[in-house]
């Protein structure tokens, strides 16, 4: 799953190569045709936005919004280099001068109007983006707080709540924050929800500047805690069941 710093990578990359140029807009894979993106060929790449694990490609008074999912991707390539992908899996192609960008795959791949950007129900119902340059976290832990049986680890997956955490960060901010995502909210205080916050949205930020974020419980089960050689668990939690990982002893309850 692609999660919000991937997704703020793939901005900044997507406006520092194509931002303020022309672009040829094709569609390789029949996806992309249903998307109707030829509506954006020959159009000025006006600039690109990521809020949480959405992307928004603003061209005038048009839109392309791009959700990556769990295995979709944007490439960008010099124009007429190697691809590492076959092109037939490419849903949209945006070329200019120098560069061309490429998605593949992901679940949402569309056309908006600019001025219907605010009311679409997929966009306004998310939560603050925890990336945000004006991210405040005082608003973002009172909006995690909605539904307070619900259990730390879940809640932090509710984009409706807040946008742009993935099972990864969930899990690995609850551990820099020492609390257990199996803490109900209504258990939890505001300070510890600002706490799980503040590691998640400065690991993130981390892991957008470097390209990648040492792990310190995710996908490690078994393996000891770097912090006190618990061995790491790990199991299903919410109604999708995506894993978590956690350690016992560093994230017990007090």
């Amino acid at each position: 799953m692609s999660e919000g710093d991937t997704v703020l990578r793939a901005a900044r990359r997507l406006e520092q190569t194509l931002g303020g140029a022309e672009v040829s807009v094709s569609s390789p894979n029949p996806r992309g045709r249903i998307a109707g993106l030829e509506r954006l060929d020959g159009r000025r790449l006006d600039g690109v936005d990521a809020h949480g694990k959405n992307l928004l490609l603003r061209f005038g008074d048009l839109v392309l919004h791009s959700h990556l999912g769990m295995n979709g991707a944007w490439h960008v390539y010099r124009r007429g280099g190697p691809w590492r992908k076959p092109a037939a899996a490419a849903w949209a192609v945006l070329r200019g001068d120098k560069w061309e960008a490429v998605q593949f795959g992901g679940p949402t791949l569309r056309v908006l109007r600019a001025s219907a950007v605010r009311l679409d129900p997929q966009l306004a119902g998310l939560g603050p983006d925890i990336l945000a340059e004006d991210f405040d976290l005082a608003e973002a832990a009172r909006s995690l707080r909605g539904g307070g049986e619900t259990e730390l680890g879940e809640a932090l997956l509710d984009q409706r709540r807040i946008a742009g955490i993935g099972n990864i960060f969930k899990s690995e901010a609850c551990f820099a924050a020492r609390l257990d995502p199996w803490r109900r909210l209504a258990e939890t205080s505001d300070a510890e929800l600002e706490r799980v916050l503040l590691a998640a949205r400065e690991q993130m930020l981390s892991a957008v500047a470097a390209g990648r974020h040492e792990r310190a419980v995710y996908r490690r089960t078994g393996r000891p805690c770097p912090a006190c050689g618990t061995p790491v668990a790990s199991r299903g939690q919410g109604d999708a069941n995506r894993t978590t990982y956690w350690c016992r002893r560093c994230q017990r309850r007090a």
